[in-house]
């Protein structure tokens, strides 16, 4: 249950459940409605509202669905440790860590273990660097694959580390597709479902029913069975990794 909510505009924040979460206001041009959401990782409550909105109707819209943001906390997945011993997903599937500091610093899959060495102390970072290298090659792949089938030039491609989005193109600056990192921990066809979309967008800058026919044609499995996974799971790609 809720048990206040700080209405100072500098810095909201409502307390639910006994944790207290920063209320964060982003006014946006194209909003016609406040919403809001939860961040992936549960540390704040985002509210979205048109430029004209004012900071007490998001703070009222936060009090009145209090027990949504209590239900949504919940959801969230535990904090993963990432240390010898505990596992990591990749891939879909999860990876036991297997540290040993005189063994070489980079991890090493062997079978169902991601064997590092090096100190202790930088587990955490090495780790996530070869998650990310991975996720770069493996997206890399998909861009390829996924360019070629839609009889395009290959874009940049960059990592995102966001909160939000699993995805984004841009055409203003040089054309550039970014994916989020977190999406090799989920399985293959999940990641490539979200890399079909960037593409498809090089062609339709839009979700128009001509968007999604290209989308339909190009990507090889069922998206429906994708953005599922998402809904459901995206938020557990979150528990590692602060």
């Amino acid at each position: 249950m809720i048990d206040w909510l700080r209405d100072d505009h500098q810095n909201p924040a409502i307390e639910v459940g006994g944790q207290t979460l920063p209320i964060a206001i982003r006014r946006h041009a194209r909003a016609r409605r406040l919403t809001m959401r939860l961040s992936p990782d549960g540390s704040e409550v985002r509210i979205t509202l048109p430029t004209w909105g004012r900071t007490r109707d998001a703070l009222a819209f936060a009090r009145a669905r209090a027990e949504w943001i209590e239900r949504q906390v919940a959801k969230v997945p535990a904090r993963v440790s990432v240390r010898d011993g505990e596992a990591i997903a990749y891939r879909g599937e999860h990876l036991r860590i297997a540290w040993e500091r005189s063994a070489g610093r980079k991890p090493v899959v062997d079978g169902a273990f991601l064997r590092v060495g090096g100190m202790a102390d930088g587990l955490e970072g090495r780790v996530r660097r070869w998650l990310e290298a991975e996720a770069l090659r493996l997206c890399a792949e998909d861009l390829a694959f996924y360019c070629q089938r839609a009889d395009l030039p290959q874009p940049a491609l960059r990592l995102s580390r966001a909160q939000r989005r699993w995805g984004s193109c841009s055409r203003k600056t040089g054309r550039c597709i970014r994916i989020n990192w977190r999406l090799v921990m989920a399985p293959d066809h999940v990641r490539r479902s979200v890399v079909a979309h960037e593409v498809a967008h090089l062609v339709h800058f839009d979700h128009s029913p001509t968007f999604h026919a290209l989308l339909a044609k190009l990507f090889e499995g069922r998206l429906a069975e994708a953005d599922g996974w998402l809904k459901r799971e995206g938020r557990s790609l979150y528990a590692a990794f602060g």
